[in-house]
């Protein structure tokens, strides 16, 4: 038995940190990852870096990157639109990633556009990405709940799952943005989604905000859930949250399914040492229990 963990900390994680870090720790982190077993990594965003500054050198990441000859099929990137999606592809990436919500108010203050404007924005890259042979991911945000509206739709999820499917995605990650999700939700969601999807093809994704994530993904796994997505050291904070914790820590995740007897493909002593780096670049400490009690053993 075996899950997939999707690292989302070069991209998700650093993002929402404040401090902003040198590309060279960037590319050491990546390799770090790379070397603690993870087969995909989540690189950067090819986003106006007056938006967000901390992934402005989103570029020279991947030229640096590419002089390692590191496999680019295992580096998604994320992208907001056609613009974003040709520098990426002028640069060889592989794998993409767009985004949307099942929020109409989180689209318009996160994106400025409506749902609809977001998924044919997302159309346009789709259609690109097929003509070069890249790989789309999905993600969608507030699934769980949104931080303006409150509860939001499970027929608006399905409608918006349906469209990226459509639009080639090959698999779509369901997103707690506040980390406000609960094991029944899950299951709710799940039972819901699977009559009439095919659940092999969907992530999931976690906030840790009220310390559920774990409980989150053990849900989801009973419930037949095998990818989801994580960050070292719980890397990244949630700006429409106040206090949230941000994303699950890739730690916890990978020592709850090792104690499980369920295989990660990841080392966490390896996941360990990649997180340290990054920490002490930034100045600061992880929440992670497993990531504690590793560092505990080692001292």
């Amino acid at each position: 038995m075996s899950v997939r963990i999707v690292e989302v900390g070069p991209r998700d994680g650093l993002q929402n940190e404040k401090t902003i870090l040198d590309t060279n720790s960037k590319m050491q982190f990546i390799e770090m990852l790379i070397e603690a077993g993870f087969s995909t990594i989540e690189a950067t965003s090819f986003v106006r870096s007056e938006k967000i500054p901390q992934m402005s050198d989103a570029k020279e990441l991947i030229e640096g990157l590419k002089a390692k000859s590191i496999n680019f099929d295992m580096l998604p990137c994320l992208v907001p639109n056609l613009k974003g999606f040709e520098i990426a592809n002028d640069l060889g990436i592989k794998e993409i990633a767009v985004f949307t919500a099942t929020s109409e108010e989180f689209n318009k203050k996160n994106i400025n556009a409506t749902i609809d404007e977001s998924l044919e924005r997302i159309r346009l890259v789709c259609l690109e990405a097929q003509k070069q042979k890249v790989k789309v991911r999905g993600y969608i945000s507030t699934v769980f709940g949104c931080p303006y509206e409150g509860d939001t739709s499970l027929d608006t999820l399905k409608l918006v799952l349906d469209k990226l499917f459509s639009f080639g995605c090959y698999e779509v990650s369901l997103g707690d943005t506040i980390g406000i999700g609960h094991p029944e939700q899950v299951k709710k969601i799940y039972q819901f989604l699977k009559a009439t999807t095919d659940m092999s093809k969907i992530a999931w994704h976690f906030h840790d905000t009220r310390g559920m994530a774990l409980a989150n993904i053990y849900s989801a796994y009973q419930e037949g859930a095998r990818t989801f997505d994580s960050s070292a050291g719980g890397l990244g904070g949630c700006p429409y949250a106040k206090g949230a914790s941000g994303n699950v820590a890739s730690e916890d995740v990978v020592q709850m399914f090792d104690l499980m007897g369920i295989s990660t493909g990841i080392d966490l002593s390896k996941l360990v040492k990649a997180s340290t780096f990054i920490l002490s670049k930034l100045g600061r400490s992880s929440a992670s229990k497993a990531y504690q009690a590793k560092i505990a053993e080692n001292s």
